[in-house]
């Protein structure tokens, strides 16, 4: 009876797991069926895309494309990473780093690319257009990039000059599985720096901004000066060059003293001294990119900060001839000046805190030069270390620079004028500009630099 009464209860429990199972296989069979429909409405949602872009008008578009990555996300249990081109005045590295990088993964088979080529000598740039898409598998997990392209309503801000009321805007998304996110953050995105680091290291083209209401405008710095070509004194050649290297690499000196990495420079002299070429060289041997500050197009001190936050690092700000680029107010004139009011105005304290106060901390790597060809004209507090560290003195032609010109423009290091040349250049002043000019009136050295011989006696009669 013991034996007959288990067999029952053994039975009953194989058909309980016979059921378990079919109900598993009913669960397996819905979840085929509801990935096989999720996937089936991205594919239309993709379509729906492609047929939106083509067909609809630009202003349904944002409207259109925000309902539909809504539904796929909420598919696809999506995560979404937005890379904003700045915030506020300040310019997003992540954004640039990421143009860098993806111009480096570009498809050619993509539907819609952007190409850009601005220098005869330069390849086709090719990145992506706005509103395209493109995936990137990294570690074995798709993330899917989109460009977006928009405009930003300034006018409502009417404490700052504007060149115009809208100004384009643009950023990129990363969408992923959200089971992903720690493989985004802790290992993707530093990866996308890090790669494009290496290609701005390989690739760095360096450029010139010039500023515009409070945002830089940059174009390619295509400026030939190295200080092998600087036509200034050897001695004094040597002494910048070891003054920038050293600047170069104190990086932790900088942060052990509490001070801010950078380092400034006033270029005084005559006109035509050289003193632009001198920047042009510094740029070029750092690797750095030019700031051209023209404060005459700077409307006040707060407009002044906003372009000094929107710098990058490694760069270099020039003011030339600040002696007469603004008439500066004084600290104690500007309190008291009820000239227009409602208009603010550049003062002293404005530029010195730009210079070294708490704003120029805002970033690290950067060389501030002032140029001028009367120094004694300038505010001493401008001319104070820390402020101006270094103080370069461009003068007349010598007989180094006379050299270096000569081989420049044709190519010889000896010739049977040389010493007369030499000897006439000691006597008189002649500027760096004025000798580049006679050696460029003829292909001939010789009937080149009989010319610069008679301009010199010219100048000694006088």
């Amino acid at each position: 009876m013991q034996r007959a009464s288990k067999f029952p209860r053994l039975k009953g429990k194989k058909l309980a797991e016979v059921g378990m199972a079919s109900a598993d296989n009913k669960m397996l069979e819905k979840y085929k069926k509801a990935v096989t429909t999720a996937a089936s409405v991205a594919a239309s949602l993709m379509l729906a895309r492609t047929l939106i872009n083509d067909l609809v008008p630009y202003e349904l578009r944002d409207l259109l494309f925000s309902r539909l990555d809504g539904l796929r996300s909420r598919l696809y249990s999506e995560q979404t990473i937005v890379i904003d081109q700045a915030e506020g005045h300040a310019s997003n590295l992540v954004f640039d780093a990421a143009r860098t990088y993806l111009s480096s993964r570009m498809n050619r088979s993509m539907r819609r690319l952007r190409v850009l080529k601005l220098d005869e000598h330069e390849t086709m740039a090719v990145s992506m257009a706005p509103d395209e898409e493109m995936v990137d598998v990294f570690d074995g997990v798709e993330f899917r990039w989109r460009m977006l392209c928009h405009e930003v309503d300034r006018s409502s801000n009417s404490n700052y000059y504007y060149s115009s009321a809208t100004k384009s805007q643009s950023s990129f998304e990363i969408s992923f599985h959200q089971k992903h996110k720690d493989l985004a953050f802790d290992s993707y995105l530093p990866f996308v720096l890090e790669r494009a680091k290496s290609i701005k290291d390989q690739e760095r083209k360096l450029q010139l901004h010039m500023n515009e209401g409070c945002s830089w405008c940059p174009i390619d710095l295509r400026h030939p000066s190295t200080f092998d070509t600087l036509a200034i004194d050897q001695e004094l050649k040597s002494t910048i060059m070891a003054d920038l290297e050293r600047f170069m690499n104190r990086r932790e000196y900088y942060r052990r003293i509490g001070k801010a990495w950078k380092r400034g420079y006033l270029l005084y002299g005559p006109p035509g001294t050289g003193k632009s070429s001198l920047v042009a060289a510094m740029a070029n041997h750092l690797k750095f990119d030019i700031y051209d500050l023209e404060l005459a197009e700077v409307y006040g001190n707060t407009t002044l900060r906003q372009l000094l936050v929107g710098m990058s690092n490694r760069s270099i700000l020039v003011v030339e001839d600040i002696d007469c680029a603004i008439d500066l107010q004084k600290r104690d004139d500007a309190a008291g000046s009820n000239e227009n009011p409602d208009q603010e105005k550049i003062t002293l304290s404005g530029l010195l805190n730009f210079i070294d106060g708490l704003w120029s901390t805002s970033g690290e790597e950067r060389i501030i030069v002032l140029t001028t060809n009367y120094k004694d004209r300038l505010d001493p507090a401008l001319l104070r270390p820390g402020r101006m560290d270094m103080h370069i003195h461009m003068s007349y032609c010598g007989t180094h620079a006379f050299r270096v010109l000569a081989e420049n423009y044709h190519a010889v290091k000896e010739h049977r004028l040389f010493a007369e040349i030499e000897g006439l250049i000691g006597e008189v002043e002649v500027t760096p500009a004025e000798v580049a000019e006679e050696l460029m009136r003829s292909d001939d050295a010789d009937v080149a630099l009989q010319g610069l011989l008679q301009l010199l006696i010219r100048k000694q009669d006088h």
